[in-house]
């Protein structure tokens, strides 16, 4: 179709940038809701080449719904965005379906025309429920509530930065087709850190990092992992809410650039059996007036009393949260003895097969890596649970806790009955959404044989909440 007559917007990749910094600066600084609410909405009227805006959210098992409402529209109605709850797996029954989205103007990104179309911004939102507060199963906006208070109880900011491992496997809706194919087709079988400049990987890891850099990611490092067609690309820690919405976006960006390339980015945790299978590493730590509290350079292992306590409430609840942190029937292949899988509960600075590590760190980087969490998990729930229970879960009198013989669950049937019996969760969650969750993660391990076995199964694939679609739930 032509676009002779079209003028919508399209900046170049240094002009996305500078925007998306100093958009990222008014968040860490904490600009006031309504000022940014204000500058936001004249931008969006006086710059004529903008058509939509984009607005995310995501559903109880993170799924990332997206939804575009013309720029005219929403500038004039972006305080009633009503929808239909009854429709998102996890959210309202029909009887009471309607819901709200309240934009956050804080979480407001400028797209690359190539990756995103022109004329488009970003903007996250939460869910608010016929009453007018938060809505329960929207964990964006229950993560955003307990970081607010923290920061406005005891001075704490959350932080997080999340290593987030994929494959990229050859063909468009490689996952979606898997059932037909039985198989994933690698693009670069280099493995660690090797493959050569202009294969398919890279230019797919070098495209990749280039929008991330553009959107405000302030990239650190990109490579090939461990596995044959398997990536990492990493960028800088941030606020516990940006970093989920970065988990998010890295994702989105990660499917769209390999989708426009001919190919699929997967965030299955185990898609080959054989090989490694990907994580989330998820870096946290909590600072206070620009200290970081996680640091005592006399403490054990250089980490102050505050951090081991974090870790030690993160271990007496590791089956508890396990379901939380690994998400899906497939997660459990990945916590594996072999292949370096984080499945000891566990704490270490050198044992790659603990839950829980101690990086080297120093008074800016000490912090604490939980290894366990796979990257199909719901960023925010994932960031939730993990804060949640290391500032306020309890801490067990097993001997030695932080090295006992204890260990993850090899299935999702002992996950999910970990954590139905968990008092833990009912704090943290309360019993609705709790048992909502369970049921979501029920129905799907039903349509899965019970042991793993050998070779990955269709079903857990066909029906991975990550790759769910109404069709293939239907063909059950």
């Amino acid at each position: 179709m032509s676009t002779e007559f079209r003028n919508f917007l399209e900046l170049s990749y240094e002009e996305l940038e500078e925007l998306n910094l100093r958009a990222k600066d008014q968040r860490k600084r904490r600009v006031a809701a309504d000022v940014l609410q204000e500058e936001r909405l004249k931008y969006l009227a006086d710059t004529p080449g903008i058509k939509a805006v984009t607005v995310l959210f995501s559903d109880l098992e993170g799924r990332l719904h997206m939804l575009d409402y013309d720029k005219k529209f929403l500038v004039k109605s972006y305080d009633n965005l009503t929808f239909d709850g009854s429709s998102i797996r996890g959210f309202t029954a029909q009887r009471e379906s309607d819901l709200r989205l309240a934009l956050d103007w804080s979480a407001f990104y400028w797209t690359p025309a190539d990756i995103f179309g022109s004329g488009k911004v970003l903007v996250f939102s939460e869910v608010i429920d016929k009453n007018g507060g938060h809505y329960s199963g929207d964990l964006r906006g229950v993560l955003k509530d307990f970081a607010k208070q923290q920061f406005e109880k005891n001075g704490y900011t959350l932080n997080a930065a999340n290593e987030i491992e994929g494959f990229l496997f050859d063909g468009i809706d490689a996952e979606r087709n898997y059932h037909q194919t039985g198989t994933f087709e690698y693009v670069n079988q280099g493995g660690y850190y090797h493959s050569l400049p202009g294969d398919p990987l890279r230019e797919f890891i070098d495209t990749t990092a280039e929008v991330q850099r553009a959107m405000g990611f302030e990239n650190e490092k990109d490579h090939p992992e461990v596995a044959p067609s398997q990536f990492e690309i990493n960028y800088s820690y941030g606020d516990v809410v940006a970093a989920a919405d970065q988990i998010q976006l890295y994702k989105l960006i990660c499917r769209q650039v390999a989708t426009q390339m001919g190919m699929t980015a997967c965030f299955l945790p185990k898609p080959v059996t054989g090989v490694n299978g990907s994580g989330m590493h998820t870096n946290v730590s909590i600072t206070k007036g620009g200290k970081n509290l996680f640091w005592d350079p006399k403490g054990d292992e250089k980490i102050s009393k505050l951090a081991w306590g974090f870790v030690d409430k993160i271990l007496t609840h590791g089956n508890d949260i396990c379901l939380l942190l690994n998400a899906s029937v497939n997660s459990y292949r990945r916590l594996d003895p072999h292949f370096e899988a984080p499945n000891q509960i566990k704490a270490s600075a050198t044992d790659r097969g603990s839950m829980v590590r101690i990086p080297i760190g120093n008074e800016k980087s000490a912090r604490v890596e939980v290894r366990s969490v796979g990257p199909d998990a719901n960023p925010y729930m994932v960031l939730y649970s993990i804060f949640k229970t290391g500032l306020g879960g309890q801490t067990s009198k097993i001997k030695n806790l932080r090295q006992a013989e204890r260990y993850l669950p090899d299935n999702i049937y002992t996950a999910l009955e970990n954590f139905r019996g968990a008092e833990w969760v009912d704090e943290m969650l309360g019993s609705g959404v709790k048992e909502r969750y369970a049921d979501l993660k029920q129905a799907s391990a039903d349509r899965c044989p019970r042991l793993l076995g050998t070779i990955v199964k269709d079903c857990e694939v066909q029906f991975h909440h990550d790759v769910y679609n109404q069709l293939l739930w239907g063909q059950f």
